[in-house]
């Protein structure tokens, strides 16, 4: 993952928020500026002064006009994502301000509302992300005092879900869904990544499993298109194999595949390759369902290896209906050569003529119900 993330390390993490979460109790410490986790009772920033306006309502948008002084914060009880200018790149922030003076709560943009208030607000939540701490992450998301909004964005676009995924945390996966988080969100710094994508990219099959039942779309791409699946078998085809920990990784990455391949896949049974088009990695054959279904374009890597090593060989399919005979391998003109084994007689479903077809060649249960005839056959005999 190193390769495909713009920030590899799921640990490094402004707590500057482009739309941070929502509320936060602040603690009753002394107020300081050089501390995060400090009250911020004394910080001030912008806010209407008296006379005031009047107000419709508690959380009627109010900014500061030029001649305005300042007041003092009590906290931040909300923030939102501003309209934006078609030349700004991503949605302003602003932070509803309880003010001390008990004025109507007020709309400032982030930029005039101190750095201390606004770490004292967003740390907790983005500690409890970051180290995937379902206990904190459940208690901010449950307390009415606390209320979180689950889908805030640090500043690469990644939710507190990218991080419980990327971290593999099925408890604060299933917490942050519970809380309405969306599933498919994609990131901007890491090129488009959603939740599915980290943690299959990260080897968390408990993760991915737990993503795909709560909803997240398997076959959701990132910005490349890519989806979970190929990405993680991308980052498998990287793994070396021979050290203790690239090995743990290519057990876990492999889990998180099956999982995936599971939600993507509806297995079913090939009756015949007709054709195979593109190379390499872009290489396709065209798969005729044994259940009848539409014949499609299907990618190698999904395809049983021994169905595409027959393809390329020349091999024809046909679909037998029952094995009706049986004789030593031996006996067939030229071919067993005195090796043992055994051929079986084939009466095929779209073949009128039965052929004499090697052990291998031949559904094992259909030699099991030519055996068990057989015994019947015999056994019949005897008792006559």
């Amino acid at each position: 993952m190193e390769a495909l993330l713009a920030n590899p390390s799921l640990l490094r993490l402004n707590l500057r928020l482009l739309r941070p979460p929502l509320l936060f109790s602040p603690s009753s410490s002394s107020p300081s500026s050089s501390s995060p986790s400090s009250s911020s009772s004394s910080i001030a920033t912008a806010r209407p002064a008296a006379p005031r306006r009047r107000v419709r309502s508690a959380f009627q948008d109010q900014f500061p006009e030029p001649d305005e002084a300042f007041g003092e914060v009590s906290r931040i009880v909300g923030s939102r994502s501003a309209p934006t200018q078609p030349d700004e790149p991503s949605p302003a922030t602003e932070f509803l301000i309880e003010w001390k003076d008990g004025h109507a709560p007020s709309w400032v943009p982030a930029a005039a509302v101190a750095a201390d208030v606004v770490a004292e607000y967003e740390t907790p939540w983005w500690t409890a992300a970051k180290k995937a701490d379902d206990a904190a992450l459940s208690a901010l998301l449950a307390d009415p005092a606390t209320a979180r909004d689950p889908d805030a964005t640090d500043p690469e676009g990644r939710t507190a879900l990218h991080f419980a995924a990327g971290l593999g945390s099925e408890p604060c996966v299933r917490a942050l869904a519970a809380a309405g988080a969306d599933l498919d969100r994609r990131d901007r710094a890491g090129g488009g990544l959603r939740p599915l994508h980290m943690a299959a990219g990260y080897a968390r099959p408990a993760a991915v499993k737990a993503l795909l039942e709560l909803g997240a779309d398997p076959a959701a791409g990132d910005a490349a298109g890519r989806s979970a699946l190929e990405l993680a078998r991308e980052v498998l085809a990287k793994t070396p194999r021979a050290s203790p920990a690239g090995f743990a990784k290519r057990v876990a990455l492999e889990a998180a595949i099956v999982e995936l391949e599971k939600a993507v896949f509806e297995f079913a049974e090939v009756a015949e390759l007709l054709e195979a088009r593109g190379r390499g990695d872009r290489r396709e054959y065209l798969v005729q369902w044994k259940d009848g279904g539409e014949r499609e374009w299907v990618k190698a890597g999904w395809v049983a290896e021994d169905l595409i090593a027959d393809f390329e060989a020349g091999l024809e399919y046909g679909e037998a209906e029952a094995v009706i005979g049986s004789r030593p391998a031996a006996a067939a003109g030229g071919g067993g050569g005195g090796g043992g084994g055994v051929e079986y007689l084939v009466k095929w479903v779209d073949i009128e003529e039965a052929t004499w077809e090697p052990a291998e060649n031949v559904d094992p249960l259909l030699v099991e119900e030519f055996k068990a005839k057989e015994g019947t056959t015999a056994t019949a005999g005897n008792l006559n």
